[in-house]
């Protein structure tokens, strides 16, 4: 059986502008440090709007490897779970590397449990300071790969903060899809 072709899978990805906390949505994605510091953007609003418990659960699994992610609970969320994409280090940058590992992992530990729905930011454009373009196409092809591959994952949402961000994406996985 061959793999699925881009445009077999295209519709299973969805861009959309919104508030990822927002999302009713198996897991959502955090934009995390590698030693789970729920500190400012993605990962403060998980923080403020899930409460504590999360936090909590991050420090039982303390520090993690860099273009790893770890698991916890949703807290109060929506989201039943949050996924923390370790795309760098407290105090620095997001590289192209561990974006893209990840990325990848965070798609693993959904599929692993068989998760249908993950809500990703993007992930590293904040404070790591990663370039938008470049975070689109790694974390779009990233997730191309995986539903190649087979998944229990039937959407990929990537919820966009503001609507320069849900254009790059949009058009990044158009490009893609040619």
């Amino acid at each position: 059986m061959s793999q699925p072709s881009l445009k077999e899978i295209a519709s299973r990805v969805v861009i959309q502008q919104g508030d990822l906390t927002e999302m009713d949505t198996d897991a959502i994605v955090n934009a995390a440090n590698n030693d789970l510091v729920l500190g400012a953007g993605v990962a403060g609003a998980i923080r403020r709007k899930g409460g504590d418990a999360i936090q909590r659960e991050c420090d039982a699994i303390g520090s993690i490897p860099l273009g790893f992610a770890a698991i916890t609970s949703g807290g109060e969320l929506a989201a039943k779970y949050v996924i923390h994409a370790a795309s760098m280090g407290l105090g620095s940058l997001t590289t192209t590397e561990t974006l893209r590992r990840s990325t990848a992992h965070a798609l693993r530990l959904a599929a692993e449990r068989g998760l249908k729905t993950i809500a990703f930011p993007a992930v590293g454009t904040g404070i790591a300071g990663f370039p938008m373009k470049d975070c689109a196409e790694i974390m779009l092809q990233e997730a191309a790969e995986h539903l190649r591959n087979g998944s229990s994952l039937e959407t990929i949402y990537f919820v966009l903060f503001d609507e320069q961000a849900t254009g790059i994406f949009e058009r990044t996985w158009k490009r893609l899809q040619v």
